[in-house]
């Protein structure tokens, strides 16, 4: 059995100091959006408390799905480094990057050659370089395949692409990745799922991932951006393939009566176990977090799932997780 565990959006704060020239760009909005809301609605103490009881539970991977950072300054950048370090080896965390990551033009070159350990292929030797996406990383029967939806934007936006050049190398990963019988488990920051986020920060390339999918197959889609608890399918050749997404590390839980819009912090835990069918695993998926007032991490839910040829055909509804459970 592999266990997965699955977290995004860590926002790691608090902010660093701001100088006035690294504001003079898109960060100027982003830096008024954190001090208005983001400031108060995120903590590291509930980020910290998080990581603790996911590492209790000792996972054999940890997938960070994007948004490291906030504004991409360069010492947030450096204490990005410094917080993967401590999170895990490069060999048993996997990271792809968000728009955060990506804030501004050049920092996704920045922070990708900066984190670059926790993205790196197998038999790879990017020699410190920013990474090629995907990148594929194989362990214990799974193979983990990284995907980048993260790019620069202007004021306001927050939208992702998943473009031609890495769609074909994808799709000729999920094709040599299937023939080799592994179950196959895709990262990614933005929802690769229509209508669920607001069109500003949407990923443009949906109907090109979902045909990769359709084609090539996949089991497990795992995804951050919109800080929810949300449950998706996509088709593929086996079946339904679940798209899965879990809110943001440090959002702060609410006290009863007064719930944000955003669910407070979670992670997704997932424990894989190959079936006596060919291409076939059983996967039971538990979510821990925080609720209400309470400090502790609880167990919030879990289900199972079946994944490959063992997946039942996609539903025609869109669950959220919290309904799922």
């Amino acid at each position: 059995m592999f266990r997965l565990a699955h977290i995004s959006d860590i926002h790691l704060s608090p902010l660093p100091q701001v100088r006035l020239r690294e504001l003079a760009s898109k960060r100027i909005t982003g830096y008024i959006n954190w001090k208005r809301h983001r400031k108060g609605a995120m903590h590291d103490w509930v980020l910290e408390g998080l990581i603790k009881d996911l590492q209790s539970h000792k996972p054999d991977h940890i997938a960070v799905t994007g948004d490291l950072v906030n504004l991409a300054l360069n010492l947030e950048i450096d204490n990005g480094f410094e917080w993967l370090k401590q999170l895990g080896s490069q060999e048993d965390v996997s990271f792809v990057p968000g728009n955060h990551d990506a804030y501004v033009p050049g920092a996704l070159d920045k922070s990708c050659c900066k984190w670059e350990p926790w993205m790196r292929g197998d038999g790879i030797d990017n020699r410190e370089k920013r990474p090629q996406f995907p990148y594929l990383r194989v362990r214990d029967g799974v193979a983990i395949i990284g995907v980048s939806s993260a790019r620069a934007t202007g004021p306001f936006m927050a939208s992702g692409d998943f473009l031609p050049a890495q769609a074909a190398r994808l799709k000729k990963m999920l094709i040599e990745t299937g023939e080799q019988g592994l179950c196959r488990v895709i990262l990614i920051h933005h929802p690769p799922i229509r209508n669920a986020t607001p069109a500003y920060k949407r990923l443009f390339g949906i109907g090109r991932f979902q045909k990769v999918i359709r084609e090539a197959g996949a089991e497990l889609v795992l995804h951050g951006h919109t800080h929810l608890a949300t449950y998706n399918e996509i088709a593929s050749p086996n079946g339904a393939v679940p798209v899965i997404c879990v809110p943001s590390a440090s959002q702060t839980p609410y006290p009863i009566g007064h719930e944000g819009r955003k669910p407070p912090a979670r992670y997704n835990l997932f424990s894989i176990e190959a079936l006596d069918q060919p291409q076939s695993w059983q996967c039971h998926w538990q979510q821990y977090g925080f609720t209400g007032e309470n400090t502790d991490v609880q167990l919030i839910g879990e289900r199972t799932l079946m994944l490959g040829k063992a997946a039942p055909q996609i539903s025609a509804a869109t669950i959220p997780a919290a309904s799922a459970e």
